[in-house]
């Protein structure tokens, strides 16, 4: 079977272990030597091949003991019970790196990062992002409880904005920083505190992000 051509346009937000702003995005190693990331995705349009995913969220739980980019990294992906089971193979396939090009997208990349991708959970996914006001509630019970917000100047208290623009992004080319909070339970455990998150709007198919 040769690869099916997918879509998605919706909203992106995903936070990490590292100080606010991430090395990662800059090609430096991460803030503490190793990663660890919650990831959630809300699909405004998308398909796969013939498979529609409009209104669809999914996302996942990533470790990895050093920098992604050096592997052995491991991962609990999460989809929205309301997929049908052709929508929740498609949103797999993606998630996976799948009908992708290699190196095209964030999925496809981290996807060879992984030693250890443990069995999906399939769950009610509560996942409400809204990019401009860098603002983040996800809860996926049993899950993941992380919350996101802007960055505050530590002086005036006021809200600090800062963005990344990369032309040649796998994820996005602009996104929002802020700050995040995340607690995780099962496979992969995490206590995540007021460290880096980005807001972005997506726009991604098989072969990268859409300019």
């Amino acid at each position: 079977m040769g690869q099916v051509a997918w879509m998605l346009k919706g909203r992106d937000f995903a936070q990490c272990n590292c100080a606010y702003g991430c090395p990662c995005q800059f090609n430096a190693l991460p803030t503490h030597g190793d990663c660890q990331a919650v990831l959630g995705i809300v699909i405004d349009q998308g398909y796969h091949g013939s498979t529609r995913l409009d209104g669809l969220r999914f996302g996942g739980v990533f470790r990895w003991p050093g920098a992604i980019h050096e592997g052995h990294g491991e991962a609990v992906p999460i989809v929205d019970e309301r997929a049908t089971p052709a929508q929740r193979d498609a949103i797999l396939r993606i998630i996976s790196g799948q009908d992708t090009e290699p190196g095209a997208t964030f999925f496809q990349v981290f996807s060879t990062t992984l030693e250890k991708v443990y069995d999906p959970v399939v769950a009610k996914i509560e996942l409400d992002i809204d990019v401009d006001a860098r603002k983040v509630r996800y809860v996926v019970p049993g899950v993941v409880d992380a919350r996101g917000e802007p960055i505050l100047n530590p002086v005036t208290k006021q809200e600090h904005r800062a963005r990344f623009d990369l032309p040649n992004g796998f994820e996005f080319t602009l996104a929002e920083v802020g700050r995040g909070w995340a607690k995780t339970s099962g496979a992969i455990k995490l206590n995540l505190a007021d460290s880096h998150a980005h807001f972005a709007k997506l726009h991604i198919t098989g072969t990268g992000v859409v300019h």
